[in-house]
């Protein structure tokens, strides 16, 4: 399987707020940005994936642990404009420091809201990620119409031996995570998907109800994390009395060497006086 480091970039803009999407733009985004982090991390353990903004705020370096990439999300806000290429350059720089250079470089981004910046603008930028061999996948929902032209010449400029990849979604029925789950940025270089993530304790198809999927994610994990930091404290109070055991015994164990050498200095001192 292949080892990348991920950055995930999420449109934390107005246009988020818009319902076209099930729940909204905003929530369907950050479910699929959780398909996305899964996904990578079932592909290979010892990738990474980081998260942060299009307004250029990051959320978690590049990590493999779902907790700190699950308090990232819940973190995300709608705020800021949407900067296209501000973020990628951020997050190209954010790649070039992660810890495994033997990792690929990608950046994922998802975009709900109008490109502000201009064509030339983009391919130049575009020619410097791939000259750098960082790929970029483009997921384009919402303002799809509006972002094709620019789009379409950006994933052309910086695409090298087809690892870059332009997704749209339209508004329908569909899921958006569904759709980037069955979509070519998850492939692992063949016809079908990668290793989605699955959570059999749902016992439901997330994909009937996003919205709740999601959220009984977060109070599954919260979950765990609390019978973890009781595990825990129970284990600190069970060593504690062992380690006053142990220091009992020590102290009894050292009071009788300490009376004998306490008599022997005292002979010595006796049979010097004589």
């Amino acid at each position: 399987m292949v080892l990348e480091a991920t950055m995930i970039v999420l449109d934390s803009s107005e246009y988020m707020r818009n319902g076209d999407y099930l729940p909204t733009r905003f929530e369907a985004q950050l479910d699929a940005a959780n398909t996305v982090f899964m996904t990578k991390l079932q592909a290979n353990p010892e990738s990474t994936v980081g998260l942060m903004t299009m307004g250029g705020e990051v959320k978690t370096t590049f990590i493999n642990n779902f907790s700190t990439f699950l308090a990232g999300i819940r973190d995300t806000k709608i705020t800021g404009k949407s900067r296209l290429a501000a973020s990628i350059q951020i997050a190209a720089l954010s790649l070039k420091h992660r810890q495994n250079k033997h990792q690929r470089q990608r950046i994922v981004v998802f975009l709900g809201s109008p490109i502000e910046d201009g064509e030339r603008e983009l391919v130049q930028l575009a020619k410097r990620m791939k000259k750098n061999n960082i790929a970029i996948d483009v997921v384009s929902f919402g303002q799809e119409a509006d972002n094709e032209s620019k789009l379409d010449q950006f994933i052309a400029a910086v695409n090298s031996n087809d690892n870059s990849h332009l997704l749209t979604v339209p508004p329908g029925p569909h899921v958006l995570s569904d759709v980037v789950r069955q979509s070519p940025i998850l492939r692992d270089g063949s016809s079908q998907p990668a290793n989605a993530y699955v959570d059999d304790d749902l016992g439901f198809d997330a994909a009937d109800d996003p919205e709740l999927a999601l959220a009984l994610r977060m109070s599954l994990e919260e979950e765990r994390l609390r019978q973890r930091q009781q595990e825990q404290q129970q284990e600190q109070q069970e060593s504690q009395p062992d380690q006053s055991k142990s220091s009992d015994a020590q102290t009894s164990e050292a009071a009788p060497a300490v009376a004998e050498e306490s008599q022997d200095v005292v002979m010595e001192n006796d049979s010097e006086k004589e």
